[in-house]
């Protein structure tokens, strides 16, 4: 088994790219034609050579990565048909909708079709009609669809959401690892795996169970940086939940909750307030369960609450928030929910709110789990999962590490705590010990809630009557607030330092927690910061109009009312933003939009371009921003590139070489400034660039440059501090390496 990451992927398509280059650009060729994008995302290209060369694979790519399109262009560029390998009705038809919506020949076979309509389906395949067919592994396992197939045609077979395979994976379904019969079955051809989570122990089972000859294992970054990720405290659920949903007033999202009773009541609630929302859990009814998730897709309601029972069938792309109003069994659970958001690749965001409680929730849930070594593996789920919760670190950077990655940057400025959101306490050992002190007074008799009251100096009616008023350790945290207190006790909890005990959740201090009163355990305390939430920042907005996009969105409603299929099928937000971004008015531009592939250019290229010209005209402004003259010889290529997150190195050698300014190359890649000048900085440096006029103004240039002779190399915040913040940071980055180059050739 052979394993390639990010960065090792680039040196395997290196050494095989002389034999590939031909098999790669019919890939791109298919890729643009059906699916309106010039470019590959991190690791498609290779994934989709090795489907190409019948080598059995496993691709790990993150939610939204676009991991189907690993298997979904190949079955396009070869001969025969594709089997995909598929553990939900829902999600079956919401692919094939997609697909069908681009002239892609694709169908389904699944219990919820007549008999007419299987038929229907089976002579597609024996005429040659059909290039992907999606099926249930139970389905595809019976006797008579093996039969079938044996006289068809078949190109190779990709078993999506492959975690399912393995007993580790937080989605195990024991029918999965029966699909290791194909092997013998169709020993012709090449099997390949897909999913979004999967650990390092998790691919080697998956790797082992389906018997894959030789595998490649394909493993992308498992950061999601359009992802926002906070963690609150639960306080008040209902209203911490409207504080996110009142950030995104015309946005979809999820909410989720644990128990069937509170989707219920938390659904209920939301709706009161004046949300449009939907339950949907186990409990509901096919038909109910069918309702709710058919009306989030079509937008006719705004939020979805939900167990996690809800999700894996659901490929909208523009969901613009998810909310655990409590904490998950897992990381991987998280990774996989909170991965629901942003799959086109705009920003994003995660909240969760959690308490010590939900812990014990999830234990309980448990009991009943008779193989102790899966109740050992779910037990160390969830402490990790206590760990995230409470930690002081880079959430990013803590999901990565679960599944074996680092984070290069140092802050990844899209979480609570590189937000500065969540800060150190002042002194997290002298208030650790106050607490625990606190317990210990109490005789470990009271819950969290109780002890909190104590250390506030609280004279309640209880307090008074237990004479806990005369406890040394009583007010020793008078001055603080009373949300913050329990905070630091769940933190205590989630560390290990207290437990909580019996029917009424009594506190006790753990062995760990004695170490810290004797000042030989130091904990990490975080503190809430009181002032309101930090917005990311989000330049996925520039450029764009907001008032055509949010026409352009009303389009797109119509024009999916009339085709009967998701909002999100007709176009991404993705690709309405580029819309409202370049405004094309030919269809010459409007093909250059990444995400208008041919048959959509055929079937709504019209529509979209009279809503265009008309917005255009009322607003007097013009159109076609970005294309034509103002593009200069950018290649139509370039200019449609879909954003992703792989290194755009060539693109942006050839812009440079241009010098075009940061803005420009900005709005032609799609790119932030910040991006562009991360870049620009390793062009100046390579090349030894000293003059940089036409990227930095000179009077500019003059200022930081006095900064950066009195402060030195002190780091971007110290200078943007230095020159009080009216320097924006990717011109501070330009001119700091050109200062740079110039003093070491001094």
């Amino acid at each position: 088994m052979a394993i390639f990451g990010f960065h090792s992927s680039r040196q395997y398509r290196s050494m095989s790219a002389a034999g590939l280059s031909e098999t790669a650009e019919k890939l791109r060729v298919h890729l643009q034609r059906w699916w309106g994008y010039n470019e590959f995302r991190q690791l498609q290209l290779e994934s989709m050579q090795l489907v190409m060369q019948q080598r059995d694979s496993l691709t790990v790519l993150p939610t939204g990565g676009g991991k189907s399109l690993c298997y979904q262009v190949p079955a396009m560029a070869r001969d025969g048909l594709a089997i995909v390998v598929s553990p939900l009705i829902s999600l079956m038809k919401d692919q094939v909708d997609s697909l069908t919506s681009i002239g892609v020949p694709a169908a389904f076979i699944n219990s919820a079709q007549t008999p007419d309509e299987k038929r229907i389906v089976a002579r597609q395949i024996r005429r040659g009609e059909l290039k992907l067919l999606y099926i249930s592994p139970e389905r595809l396992l019976q006797p008579f669809t093996l039969d079938f197939l044996r006289g068809v045609q078949l190109s190779f077979v990709a078993i999506d959401e492959a975690h399912c395979i393995s007993q580790w994976g937080h989605d195990f379904r024991p029918e999965y690892r029966q699909l290791k019969t194909l092997r013998q079955e169709f020993p012709g051809i090449s099997v390949h795996g897909y999913t979004a989570t999967a650990t390092e122990q998790v691919r080697a089972d998956i790797v082992e169970q389906m018997g894959l000859e030789s595998a490649e294992v394909l493993v992308g970054s498992f950061d999601r940086p359009n992802l926002l990720y906070r963690v609150e405290r639960r306080v008040d659920v209902i209203p911490q939940i409207r504080q996110v949903l009142e950030r995104h007033s015309k946005d979809s999202g999820i909410v989720y909750c644990i128990s069937r009773k509170k989707v219920e009541s938390t659904s209920e609630a939301l709706n009161r307030l004046g949300f449009r929302t939907l339950p949907y859990h186990a409990g509901l009814s096919d038909e109910d369960r069918r309702r709710s998730q058919d009306a989030f897709i079509d937008e006719t309601v705004q939020i979805i609450v939900a167990t996690v029972a809800f999700g894996m069938g659901i490929d909208k792309s523009n969901v613009r928030f998810v909310i655990h109003a409590e904490m998950p069994k897992s990381l991987e659970h998280y990774q996989q929910e909170s991965g629901r958001a942003g799959r086109d690749g705009l920003h994003a965001e995660c909240t969760m709110l959690y308490s010590a409680g939900d812990a014990e929730t999830w234990k309980y849930l448990m009991q009943d789990v008779t193989d102790e070594s899966v109740r050992s593996t779910a037990e160390q789920s969830l402490r990790s999962m206590q760990r995230y919760c409470s930690s002081v670190r880079c959430r990013h950077q803590m999901l990565v590490e679960h599944f074996g990655q680092t984070l290069q940057a140092e802050r990844c400025g899209a979480c609570d705590v590189c937000l500065q959101e969540m800060t150190p306490a002042a002194d997290s050992l002298v208030i650790a010990q106050k607490i625990l002190s606190c317990v210990i007074r109490l005789g470990e008799k009271f819950g969290a809630s109780y002890t909190a009251q104590v250390l506030r100096g609280s004279k309640g009616k209880r307090i008074l009557e237990n004479r806990h008023e005369q406890l040394s350790t009583w007010g020793l945290l008078k001055d603080t607030s009373e949300t913050q207190v329990r905070h630091w006790i769940d933190q205590l909890i989630s560390l290990g330092h207290l437990r909580q005990a019996g029917e009424y959740q009594c506190l006790q201090v753990t062995t760990t927690g004695r170490q810290v009163l004797r000042g030989t355990l130091t904990p990490e305390l975080l503190c809430v910061r009181t002032s309101e939430t930090t917005e990311q920042a989000d330049d996925s907005w520039a450029g764009v109009d907001r008032s055509l996009f949010e026409e352009l969105r009303g389009l797109r409603t119509r024009l999916a009312i009339q085709r009967g299929v998701p909002p999100y099928i007709i176009f991404s937000d993705a690709t309405l933003r580029a819309l409202a971004r370049h405004r094309p008015t030919s269809a010459a531009t409007l093909q250059q939009v990444p995400g208008i592939g041919a048959k959509k250019l055929q079937d709504l290229g019209n529509a979209v371009l009279d809503e265009i010209r008309r917005w255009c005209q009322a607003n007097r402004v013009a159109g076609d921003v970005g294309f034509g003259a103002a593009a200069g010889s950018l290649s139509p290529a370039l200019l449609a590139a879909a954003p992703r997150r792989s290194e755009l190195a060539e693109d942006y050698l050839q812009l440079f070489e241009e010098q075009l300014s940061m803005e420009e190359i900005a709005v032609q890649l799609d790119r932030t400034l910040e991006t562009v000048s991360r870049h620009l900085a390793q062009y100046i440096e390579t090349r030894r660039i000293r003059d940089i006029d036409m990227w930095v103004d000179p009077v500019v240039q003059q200022r930081v440059e006095r900064s950066l002779e009195r402060l030195g190399a002190s780091g971007l915040k110290t200078l943007f501090d230095d020159l009080g913040g009216t320097v924006p940071y990717h011109e501070l980055r330009i001119v700091a390496v050109a200062w740079g180059l110039r003093r070491e050739s001094q």
